[in-house]
């Protein structure tokens, strides 16, 4: 029986299944919770609360060490006149430390633990309207069973822009909303609802780029965090090189997503009937993510060194976000080449017309930073 190819096969897969499920990784996951802001003439302060959660049920993971990087993005390093940080551990079950050590720290099995962080900083006065986000990158050790790494996490804290600015032509069809960089302390529908044109018509359409919604999710990864196998390694090398799985983090990323065996499998699929002229089988066998993953400099700076994953449960926020603002709603992927796929939205029947209207990309693919485009629908009819 073992010289059967077929029954060789089979246990090839068996055992890259059992390797890829089976091997160990941390279960640290860190998300940032809520933040305030304070301005004292030129000083500018962000207090911020991040969660770190051990998601394993049997495994106490240790931290060793948390060090944060603030970054002001939009300005020069010139433009800065100081900026300075505090890390505060907030452990549940440990004393309050009055310096500035980090004690390594043991979370327990299904524990949470809180990390305060503030960030004071003073700019030039002509740098403050320039400044886009304040970016805090985390560089944080776990060490456990699985051995010791460091992983890399990173958020924005927002910096509001003036939602005055929001005026559509009354004889604009198409209009591409502004917005700050958003990021996993915003809310999607409070988003919306915060920069919604004031005269807009239950008739309009909203839609919203899927990358900015799924970074709003927290669906992205510093590339740094990605321990790309041989398999993805070689997997990607069949792709084109401006494609988002041409990398091996890339590629890994969605083995991660998928299994290692529906890729391998997708991918012959995919090249067989490339082979005789049909383009596309790999993304339609290796699952929605396969279309919707962004590899870094996909997203707009300051996520541009992370992937961006696609959006979940879309149809559930459009349902939800149409009934609370009282207007059509859709999540989009679109591109320079004039490709528009609807992801997910609240009527179908605006299909065509959203297609019509994004075709020429009217959202932009650099840092425009209009995430959000409104379409009169009764315009374009």
């Amino acid at each position: 029986m073992l010289s059967n190819p077929l029954f060789l096969i089979i246990i090839i897969f068996i055992l890259i299944e059992i390797n890829h499920y089976l091997r160990q990784d941390s279960p640290l996951v860190l998300k940032p919770k809520e933040f305030r802001k304070i301005i004292l003439d030129s000083n500018h302060k962000y207090i911020t609360l991040v969660e770190i959660k051990n998601l394993k049920k049997r495994m106490e993971v240790m931290i060793p060490s948390f060090n944060v990087k603030p970054q002001l993005i939009g300005i020069s390093t010139n433009e800065i006149i100081k900026i300075n940080t505090k890390i505060k551990p907030l452990h549940p079950d440990a004393e309050e430390q009055k310096n500035d050590y980090w004690s390594a720290y043991i979370l327990k099995a299904k524990m949470s633990t809180f990390v305060e962080i503030e960030i004071e900083y003073e700019v030039k006065n002509t740098a403050i309207d320039k400044i886009k986000c304040l970016w805090l990158e985390i560089e944080w050790g776990n060490y456990g069973p699985f051995g010791s790494f460091k992983k890399f996490d990173g958020f924005a804290l927002p910096n509001f822009i003036d939602i005055s600015e929001i005026n559509p032509s009354n004889t604009s069809s198409i209009y591409p909303i502004r917005t700050h960089i958003l990021g996993s302390l915003d809310d999607p529908i409070g988003i919306l609802k915060s920069y919604m044109p004031q005269d807009y018509l239950p008739t309009d359409i909203l839609t919203i780029g899927e990358s900015p919604l799924a970074i709003m999710q927290g669906r992205y990864i510093d590339y740094r965090n990605i321990n790309a196998n041989l398999i993805s390694k070689l997997v990607c090398k069949g792709f084109h090189p401006t494609s988002s799985l041409a990398t091996a983090s890339g590629m890994q990323t969605l083995i991660d997503i998928s299994g290692p065996t529906r890729v391998i499998i997708s991918w012959f699929i995919g090249g067989i009937f490339k082979f005789f002229g049909v383009r596309g089988m790999f993304y339609r066998l290796a699952g929605e993510q396969a279309r919707l993953i962004d590899d870094i400099t996909g997203t707009t700076p300051p996520y541009d060194k992370s992937i961006v994953l696609g959006p979940k449960d879309t149809q559930t926020f459009c349902i939800k976000a149409a009934q609370s603002l009282n207007i059509n709603v859709a999540v989009v992927d679109v591109n320079d080449l004039g490709r528009v796929k609807i992801i997910s939205t609240n009527n179908n029947n605006n299909a065509e017309i959203i297609k019509r209207a994004l075709t020429s990309n009217p959202a932009g693919n650099a840092n425009q930073q209009t995430p959000l485009v409104l379409v009169r629908s009764n315009e374009l009819i």
